[in-house]
């Protein structure tokens, strides 16, 4: 079994070589600088490499991920399989995506308790591409590209038998954890002043029925999705959405991935806007490349519904750590005022009561 590096710094010139030569025949390494790091839910670094005379041309800057070095937070992350996820992710269905994701330049884990692994990715900053502070927004006329290629990926793995065979890895939906509660019930003691009241009975709802609404945000067709689209998770090349972070991939249904990448891609004025056009769009889509027929108005149902999961995705923020850095600050409002708004615009305590007597 190929060695995963626990360490930028155990990234060697020997190894990478190796690990390049998949991808990029006929390279040889000759020297790494680690130009850049952060400590984030993984580990990140960027390198700098160069070559031996006479090698094949190969990337000169990457973007490596890894698990934490800190111990504890390292069982932890490994816990969820994350890592994993997005490490198969890279190596077996990317290729199958007409997605914009960043390209794969190596991939290396271990499928056991420790789960370790190592993405090398390309440099998006050196390809030229943007990643949102928090308030910046893509276009309606991009989101509807993007929503079109998600349409894409959404009907190819709909076939259930194709999805057995090329993605049989992809888990369902983990079962509620307590971590959200907990995180919710703390930013309600702590700061519900803070809080619109649609959003802090959403959170209240959250707390006592958790279970029952993570069965709710699973109905629909059954698909491979990348289940965190939210504007921290995309990028921007040149005009064209890219999606990042395919941690939390899973089979779900595909109207998770719509609904939460509209609520929380879009400015909210765009979503206002454009919401009820976008989604057509994307059923559209579906019926031109026969996937299973959706209705808008249970389209519509399903997104009303899915906003409610933007309770328990800010359930970090509500808390308002203050050692978090200014940048971290400026993304967590942005992602907050998106959620409240659309939780208040969608109606989403109505319509939990309407459809499922909530």
């Amino acid at each position: 079994m190929p060695f995963v590096p626990d360490r930028p710094e155990d990234i060697d010139p020997q190894w990478l070589t190796d690990a390049l030569a998949t991808r990029h025949p006929g390279v040889e390494v000759e020297a790494i600088e680690i130009a850049d790091r952060a400590e984030v839910t993984n580990s990140h670094a960027w390198l700098r490499v160069s070559y031996a005379v006479g090698s094949a041309p190969g990337p000169e800057s990457l973007f490596c991920k890894l698990l934490p070095g800190d111990p504890t937070r390292r069982g932890a992350i490994a816990q969820t399989q994350m890592g994993l996820r997005e490490a198969k992710f890279y190596e077996s269905l990317a290729a199958h995506v007409s997605l914009r994701v960043p390209k794969a330049h190596a991939v290396r884990y271990e499928e056991d308790e420790g789960g370790a692994f190592v993405l090398l990715l390309e440099d998006l900053a050196e390809s030229g591409c943007t990643i949102s502070t928090g308030p910046e927004s893509p276009s309606p006329d991009a989101a509807a590209k993007a929503l079109e290629e998600l349409a894409a990926m959404h009907a190819y793995f709909e076939d259930g038998t194709r999805r057995r065979q090329q993605a049989g890895w992809v888990p369902q939906p983990d079962p509620a954890s307590e971590y959200g509660s907990m995180r919710l019930a703390e930013g309600l003691a702590d700061h519900r002043d803070r809080l619109t009241v649609p959003f802090a009975e959403m959170a209240e709802i959250y707390i006592a029925c958790k279970d029952r609404l993570h069965e709710i945000w699973r109905e629909g067709p059954q698909t491979v999705i990348h289940g965190d689209t939210h504007i921290g998770n995309l990028f921007d090349d040149h005009g064209k959405i890219g999606f990042l972070d395919w941690g939390l991939v899973v089979v779900s249904t595909p109207l998770r991935d719509v609904s939460y990448f509209l609520n929380m891609c879009l400015s909210v004025e765009d979503r206002r806007s454009w919401e009820r056009e976008l989604i057509q769009h994307y059923l559209d889509v579906r019926r031109a490349l026969k996937a299973e027929f959706v209705s808008f108005d249970s389209a519509w149902k399903a997104h009303r519904v899915q906003a409610a999961y933007l309770a328990p995705a800010s359930c970090q923020i509500v808390t308002f750590p203050e050692d978090v850095t200014d940048r971290r600050k400026t993304f967590a409002a942005a992602f907050l005022e998106r959620a409240s708004a659309a939780i208040e615009d969608l109606e989403s305590r109505a319509a939990l009561k309407t459809f499922y007597d909530l």
